[in-house]
């Protein structure tokens, strides 16, 4: 149906590439493209002896507009998947309405200089991309993004509103690091690290990180300690569902982790900005990132399983008062590794990267704009999920949760 352009060559791109791949009919031709193409060659080949097919790959400094344009005009992409850092979505949201092309990324753009991720940065292209006749996706992962289409399913098909919804990621896997994050390091402990904020009676409440601890025993997983946490999709959902009076966000995350996030944000090596080391100038958290393993890399020795999805409680649309339901995915990590070489982590983010860029290409998500996953229809999205690895259950709980 269309060609894409994947930009980033990381463990997300690495899930994403090889499904894409494997939906030929929609994805009729792939070019991958990041800063060093060797990382882009290493993923065509794994391809190619995994599904047979082949995809092209390029040299592409993302921050480089001009660059970024040349190559969308040369490959003739009709939508690009931004795989890439954060930092990078404005510069190829902008490269793409330069260029005439459709764009998809994650994650919400956050200034490199400082640990703070919102949306407003990108909901303001939305006049510039309806103006152009195109249509940016943002948030297309798993949470952000599956969690937000949980929460649009149930709106349409099981809740006329939502007055509390609360995210759960939980990551039951293990490795044999001593200390490893499961996805980009600077990325995740500037997130992990980050002030607390969730949305009550209509407005913010902040609280300090790794402060507000609660046990819960996950589908498949068992019991495991969650933290409160802020995650970008609390200020979508709580924007496009007004009637929202609490939505929370919560990650598991074992003692040793916490323990080792601490002493190196004591120790001052998670900080973001330059300090002068033997007459260089570095950031910390970057030569931080440098010493820890590649999360891309631990899908042969990770182990274990991953659960995701949201507990939603609101009035019923039969009349029946006032429900809850619990929504989620369990994603197996040697299952996924044994599909396509990655971790759950990876495959849960890059997966639903790949059907979120196959609604663009399908023509169900194509109304000129910039969008959240929760404004748009949910129903073909979350077959695919059913039929392209993340298969999803719905199940009626009691009441609310008491947490």
């Amino acid at each position: 149906m269309g060609k894409t352009l994947v930009v980033g060559a990381g463990g997300v791109s690495h899930a994403a590439v090889h499904k894409m791949a494997m939906n030929p009919e929609i994805f009729t031709e792939i070019t991958l493209a990041s800063r060093t193409k060797a990382k882009c060659d290493a993923i065509a080949k794994s391809v190619k002896e995994r599904v047979g097919v082949d995809i092209k790959t390029a040299a592409l400094d993302a921050y480089d507009v001009a660059d970024t344009v040349k190559l969308i005009k040369e490959t003739g992409a009709e939508i690009l998947v931004n795989l890439a850092l954060p930092y990078q979505d404005l510069v190829l949201m902008d490269a793409c309405l330069e260029a005439g092309c459709h764009y998809l990324d994650t994650a919400n753009y956050e200034p490199e200089d400082e640990a703070k991720f919102e949306y407003h940065w990108q909901w303001a292209y939305q006049d510039k991309f309806k103006k152009a006749g195109l249509t940016a996706i943002l948030g297309s992962g798993f949470d952000p993004g599956v969690t937000s289409v949980f929460a649009k399913w149930l709106k349409k098909h099981k809740l006329d509103t939502i007055r509390q919804i609360d995210v759960l990621d939980a990551n039951g896997g293990s490795n044999d690091q001593e200390f490893a994050t499961n996805f980009n390091p600077e990325i995740n402990l500037r997130e992990v690290l980050a002030e607390v904020r969730h949305w009550e009676n209509g407005e913010w409440k902040h609280s300090p990180a790794m402060t507000h601890k609660v046990e819960f025993d996950f589908p498949a997983i068992g019991p495991k300690n969650m933290y409160l946490m802020y995650h970008e999709e609390l200020e979508s959902l709580s924007t496009h569902f007004p009637e929202i009076e609490r939505a929370r966000f919560w990650m598991t995350f074992g003692d040793a982790y916490i323990t080792h996030a601490k002493v190196l944000e004591n120790v001052g090596m998670t900080r973001i900005d330059p300090v002068m080391h033997d007459g260089k100038e570095i950031i910390p958290i970057q030569f931080l990132k440098t010493l820890l393993p590649d999360p891309g890399d631990l899908g042969a020795e990770t182990k274990g399983k991953a659960c995701i999805g949201d507990i939603a409680t609101g009035q019923a649309k039969d009349g029946s008062g006032e429900k809850t339901y619990y929504i989620y995915n369990i994603c197996d990590h040697e299952e996924c590794y044994r599909e396509v070489g990655s971790q759950a982590v990876s495959y849960t983010t890059g997966v639903p990267a790949m059907i979120g860029a196959a609604q663009v290409l399908k023509g169900n998500w194509t109304e000129p704009g910039v969008w959240n996953m929760e404004q748009l229809d949910p129903d073909d999205f979350m077959d695919m999920l059913n039929n392209q690895g993340l298969p999803w259950q719905v199940h009626e709980l009691d009441g609310p949760v008491t947490f």
